[in-house]
């Protein structure tokens, strides 16, 4: 996993690099993950032009991206794929999808997350990224996109570039034959970068009398809220192939292009 000190992207990274089973290695240049693109300027920073991407898979909900909508490069296809659409409807935005609106009141925060229910609500949010019908449709896009014939460089992003984005760096990586501990030291590796860009919102909020346990809950990422999404995968479907084939509706053969293309 490479990080790209790119200006105006948050928490950029290329998958590439990451080792995988047998001594390969996933391929450079051709999947990328980030936060929010709303300062995305392929102009002005060059490290942005020289991905050259061709596709954006934006994982956020309507409200994020009406806040803060994506700014792509110039010839590059933009697709929607909002992975927390039914769970919006079904119990409102979660903590995921309004880190920022959080962070603003400590009070709101203590309120809604205090005592431990931040980490619960959280593991049960990257459940729902397992089980969810939105959450399906989105990574079979993500998947699919990845393995279609005329594929170029494809960046997938949510708000921070953690959570959906983290987990859909997990699909990935474990289906290109990445270990366990290889997994968990990619979804973990984005903490000091999310945590940088969120700073001031912490500071604020800490200083306003907010509580540091809470702030680090919603935006940092912890073993625990993998091994959430995990334990869905292994409860409802027995192992990640059979949750990308049965649940997420992705052909082996797609799977088989999508490995050919991505492993050096």
């Amino acid at each position: 996993m490479i990080a790209i000190p790119a200006t105006t992207v948050a928490n950029l990274r290329d998958l590439g690099s990451t080792p995988l089973s047998g001594g390969r290695t996933v391929r450079t240049g051709l999947v990328f993950r980030a936060g929010q693109l709303d300062r995305m300027d392929a102009v002005a920073d060059p490290a942005v032009a020289a991905l050259g991407l061709r596709t954006v898979l934006d994982l956020r909900t309507a409200a994020e991206r009406a806040d803060h909508p994506d700014r792509v490069p110039a010839g590059t296809r933009l697709l929607i794929a909002d992975a927390l659409a039914d769970k919006m409807s079904a119990t409102g935005a979660p903590a995921a999808a309004q880190l920022k609106h959080i962070l603003a009141d400590p009070v709101v925060a203590e309120e809604h997350l205090g005592g431990g229910r931040a980490q619960a609500l959280f593991a049960d949010t990257y459940r729902s990224l397992v089980s969810s019908g939105s959450a399906r449709a989105a990574y079979r896009t993500l998947l699919t996109e990845l393995a279609a014939d005329d594929a170029g460089p494809l960046l997938f992003h949510c708000t921070a570039g953690k959570d959906r984005t983290g987990w859909g760096a997990t699909v990935i990586l474990a289906l290109l034959g990445a270990d366990e501990a290889t997994v968990e030291r990619e979804y973990l590796s984005v903490n000091p970068a999310v945590r940088q860009a969120f700073a001031p919102l912490i500071e604020g909020f800490v200083t306003q009398g907010g509580d540091p346990e809470i702030a680090l809950a919603i935006i940092g990422v912890v073993p625990e809220y993998l091994a959430a999404a995990l334990d869905e995968v292994a409860t409802a479907y027995g192992s990640m192939e059979n949750y990308v084939r049965e649940g997420l509706g992705v052909p082996d053969e797609a799977v088989a292009r999508l490995r050919e293309r991505l492993i050096a």
